[in-house]
């Protein structure tokens, strides 16, 4: 069981670094104009959505509908909501973990990326773990 934890910890790990070394905010040369248009043009479920599966490295350990290394988007969702939690303050670390505590340590190599997003962002990844409650 120890061996699986540690792999979950070091692939967790690895993948937040290799994300959390692109630079966040700087225009890249390719096609920058019309990613600021999509940016701005999409919707707040949207922008999430491609920060989850990007530039938030979230999907490495969290899925829609499965726990993985992480608890899955439905419950996040589903116990935020009935806990009345504030997912943009957790993800700015300031707020306390409310669900699988255990699993914050992992969790606190991404607060380098999350605390780099604009609140629009982090709103929009608000919104898309919202939109997956069922």
């Amino acid at each position: 069981m120890k061996k699986i934890v540690i792999i979950a910890v070091a692939l967790a790990l690895t993948s937040c670094k290799k994300e959390s070394a692109e630079p966040f905010g700087t225009p890249t040369t390719t096609n920058s104009a019309t990613e600021a248009k999509t940016e701005t043009a999409a919707t707040p479920e949207a922008l999430g959505k491609e920060l989850f599966e990007t530039k938030g490295a979230c999907i490495a350990c969290h899925k829609v509908d499965t726990k993985l290394i992480g608890p899955s988007l439905q419950d996040i969702a589903k116990t935020y909501k009935e806990k009345n939690g504030d997912l943009v303050a957790f993800l700015k670390e300031e707020a306390k973990p409310i669900i699988d505590p255990s699993q914050y340590d992992i969790m606190k190599a991404n607060f380098a990326i999350t605390k780099a997003m604009s609140e629009e962002e982090l709103k929009g990844l608000e919104a898309y773990i919202y939109s997956n409650l069922k």
